[in-house]
């Protein structure tokens, strides 16, 4: 064993310190040193100068501070796993908890829209039908049927573009071409896929109307974007 070796020895235990000063002590006929005159001591000593008899207690001590300080670093370790492990687990709970609540709520508000849209669509049918199996329909009642048929921003490219085909006026008729109605349809026989009725209802040639829009520009005012430009549709 080198001097390093017993230096190492000397400080890192002070159990070992003195167990080495007492021995160097009492081998040299000395009265025990001092802990401090003890580490000199120690520190300077090598293996030979400690008695055979001792060796072993040096050793032991040493050997025995080493499993103590390897003991602690695992102890150590093992907590710090532990505490991310702990980390972990916790921040997938926390995350699993967030992505929940966010489910709860897009749920709680698409029941919240399907209920709103619901009522809506009964309170239209409601209005519609009185205004509906007239002989005969105004301006201002055919724009209402209108209004209660579409989306609320929508309505006012609807009426933009009716307001220049037909002036609102759902019986229409252009004598050149034949298109016909408040959209003016041609020929006017198309919107006979909206309802057999197509000819006397604004309700049905409105709901033919939107359809048109809606698949060929995207909306009334996908449509009207498009008339303000070609002046058709």
């Amino acid at each position: 064993m080198s001097r390093i070796s017993v230096r190492g020895f000397a400080v890192a235990s002070a159990t070992a310190v003195t167990t080495v000063g007492a021995v160097v002590g009492v081998a040299a006929g000395n009265e025990p040193a001092s802990v401090g005159n003890t580490e000199a001591t120690a520190a300077d000593a090598t293996i030979a100068d400690i008695p055979a008899g001792a060796q072993a207690q040096v050793q032991t001590a040493s050997l025995t501070q080493q499993a103590d300080d390897q003991s602690t670093q695992a102890d150590t370790a093992a907590l710090k796993s532990a505490q991310e492990s702990a980390r972990k687990a916790a921040a997938e709970t926390a995350k699993n908890k967030k992505d929940a609540a966010d489910e709860a709520k897009a749920k709680k508000e698409a029941d919240a829209r399907k209920e709103k849209l619901a009522a809506s669509r009964s309170s239209t049918r409601g209005d519609l039908g009185d205004l509906l199996g007239k002989g005969s329909y105004s301006v201002s009642e055919t724009q209402a049927i209108a209004r209660q048929m579409m989306a609320g921003d929508q309505f006012q490219c609807f009426s933009n573009i009716v307001d220049h085909e037909s002036g609102w006026n759902y019986k229409a008729t252009n004598a050149g071409s034949g298109a016909y109605g408040l959209v003016q349809a041609l020929p006017g026989s198309k919107m006979s896929s909206a309802g057999s009725d197509w000819q006397t209802n604004p309700a049905t040639q409105i709901k033919w109307g939107l359809n048109y829009m809606n698949d060929r520009y995207g909306s009334p005012c996908g449509a009207w974007s498009f008339w303000q430009a070609n002046s058709w549709y």
